[in-house]
């Protein structure tokens, strides 16, 4: 019988369980920094390819985030208007160079004004996209033909795809855009691998 004013057992029913005291994240094995930049470079890589190969824990991690980005996606991906605006353009001639004048013994480009149209986001909006490009790794787009090659690299525009060519997928989706699918072990450590895909 324990002593008095020993409360042992009166607490005993409130103490706290395993998975209150278990974090709601995976360590999966790396530091702090190393585990962020892990899981953005694999959202980023799932976002862009639409697929990704990896271990099963990292995925169920990677998804979880992803599916949050989607998310935001399909609730800000109308949230914008269009409007036109007035823009000085340089004039280009049949080669695509541009065109040049003698003004007081200089050469000067010439400049011609154009209507051009733009989408202005909503505050709500621009704040989804900044978000994402916080996340999000740059990605570069380079030709397989050596010819060119650096000229025609081009940086990607990663919120842009995921509000215009991601989203309107999922618009009558409420959740579960992605999807596991187990492809066996990993020889050396037995890993499950498994494949994350965008449904």
């Amino acid at each position: 019988m324990p002593a008095p004013g020993n409360k042992t057992e009166e607490h005993a029913g409130n103490a706290p369980q395993m998975e209150d005291i278990m974090a709601g994240y995976r360590k999966l094995g790396k530091t702090a920094p190393q585990r962020k930049a892990l899981l953005r470079n694999q959202v980023t890589n799932l976002l862009y390819n639409g697929k990704i190969v990896t271990t099963e824990a990292r995925a169920k991690e990677v998804r979880k985030i992803a599916e949050g980005f989607i998310a935001l996606a399909v609730k800000e991906k109308d949230n914008y208007e269009t409007v036109t605006v007035t823009v000085k353009a340089p004039r280009k001639d049949a080669n695509g160079k541009r065109v040049k004048e003698v003004v007081d013994g200089k050469k000067v480009t010439v400049f011609d004004e154009i209507q051009k149209e733009v989408t202005k986001d909503a505050p709500s909006r621009l704040n989804a996209r900044r978000k994402m490009l916080s996340f999000f790794y740059p990605i570069k787009e380079v030709p397989a033909e050596g010819k060119g090659r650096k000229k025609n690299t081009k940086q990607v525009d990663l919120p842009k795809k995921l509000f215009e060519e991601v989203a309107p997928k999922y618009v009558n989706r409420n959740g579960g855009y992605t999807r596991i699918v187990k492809i066996g072990q990993r020889k050396g450590d037995a890993a499950m691998m498994v494949l994350l895909e965008l449904v």
